[in-house]
């Protein structure tokens, strides 16, 4: 049976690509190696999906620090509020929560697949299981695709296969190499929005989350990389959190430095106050009790440690010299970072197909014709906040609407 179109890959990309060609009357077969679609979809946002980020396209684009200019195009044509119209035209009812991030008011991620799936039956949709061992090519221009020793056709072919991260749900760079085999050139790959291995200091701390914080993130010479206001988590291996996640997609195999202001509602010469009116309230007691108003118990320990301040010495004895080098740390408590977590442990992956291999208004290959990507193959990634999957709804609307 020949098809106008094969999209390759049933992630949210692939499905929304699928149901917009398929609503111009395309006829549309979507491949998925999965025995089911969606799997990484129903993990996104802890299992709540966030969805996109409510503002508009030019906002989108401030928070994407990889190749954020190539989609442009795609996110005038799609803006999240033409993403959000989509899934509540659909019955799925969206909130907006801190941060402008839309989440379905189910909070379940399954509320979000339940529609793609929906309108993939709705538009007419062919789903398939089955995994792409080959793109065909006639002189130069794609004519189906192999599923073992299965030939399909068709007109164009989709590539939306994902990247390398979280592996189990079916991203293991499939893709790549189907687009590597028709000249195509791939950035290598790494993890975007993944934790940072840091020094053993952290392990110490481990399960600590502090909030309301600012964080730096400064390369070997001192340069700030990026700045961020939020929440952050300790772990056995270093830190993680929302900030830290974006803050991963600046690091780029250097040796970095995170500055983590513990109160950023304070300056030092309100802190400086703050401090001293505590260690006179606990004059009597041991600088390891005195700070229990000001510091989360387990991080005492480390912060008098690196001050090389006797956790037994009583609060009246701290001098003004240790009590000033006291208040530069609570304002820029350094954490060394050793490099990122495995990409299979990452939200999303950096790298992918060279956007200057792709034509940006309508995601088609500009080395085969007939060949399009769409989502996180292609080598754009964002922060935290939806932006990640908004790139997917609009990359997967512009192929989509060109093919």
């Amino acid at each position: 049976m020949k098809y106008d179109g094969i999209v390759i890959g049933g992630g949210p990309a692939g499905m929304f690509a699928a149901i917009t060609a398929a609503r111009r009357g395309k006829k549309v077969l979507l491949l998925e190696r999965n025995d089911r679609l969606g799997k990484k979809l129903l993990i996104t946002g802890k299992g709540r999906c966030n969805v996109t980020n409510d503002c508009d396209s030019n906002e989108i684009l401030r928070n994407i620090p990889r190749n954020g200019r190539f989609l442009f195009s795609a996110m005038a044509a799609c803006p999240p509020e033409r993403v959000k119209r989509f899934f509540e035209d659909s019955g799925c009812a969206l909130k907006t929560e801190r941060g402008n991030r839309v989440f379905p008011v189910s909070d379940r991620s399954v509320s979000i697949l339940d529609v793609l799936q929906k309108e993939l039956r709705r538009s007419g949709v062919t789903v398939r299981i089955g995994r792409v061992t080959d793109i065909l090519t006639k002189d130069g221009n794609v004519t189906g695709v192999a599923v073992g020793q299965e030939k399909i056709d068709s007109d164009w072919v989709l590539l939306a296969t994902g990247g390398l991260s979280y592996p189990t749900t079916g991203s293991t760079g499939d893709g790549y190499e189907l687009a590597r085999r028709l000249g195509h050139t791939v950035t290598p790959a790494e993890g975007s929005l993944v934790p940072l291995e840091a020094e053993p200091d952290c392990a110490e701390m481990q399960g600590l989350s502090l909030r309301n914080v600012s964080v730096k993130l400064l390369n070997g010479k001192g340069k700030v990389l990026f700045t961020d206001f939020g929440e952050l988590l300790f772990t056995h291996f270093g830190v993680s959190g929302p900030t830290v996640l974006s803050a991963s997609a600046h690091l780029k195999g250097e040796g970095c430095r995170l500055l983590i202001d513990l109160k950023p509602a304070l300056d030092e010469a309100k802190l400086n106050d703050r401090l001293l009116r505590d260690l006179q309230m606990y004059k009597n007691r041991s600088m390891e009790n005195a700070l229990t108003d000001l510091l989360p118990r387990s991080m005492i320990p480390v912060v008098l440690r690196r001050l090389h301040i006797d956790p037994g010495l009583q609060a009246n004895s701290l001098n003004k010299q240790q009590r000033r080098a006291l208040v530069e740390l609570l304002k820029a408590f350094p954490v060394e970072i050793s490099g990122k977590r495995p990409v299979a442990e990452a939200i999303i992956t950096s790298g992918g197909i060279k956007v200057g291999e792709i034509d940006p208004k309508t995601m088609e290959s500009k080395l085969v014709p007939g060949l399009y990507f769409a989502g996180e193959i292609i080598d754009c990634d964002a922060y935290t906040g939806g932006f990640n999957l908004q790139i997917a709804w609009a990359t997967a609307y512009a192929a989509g609407m060109s093919v």
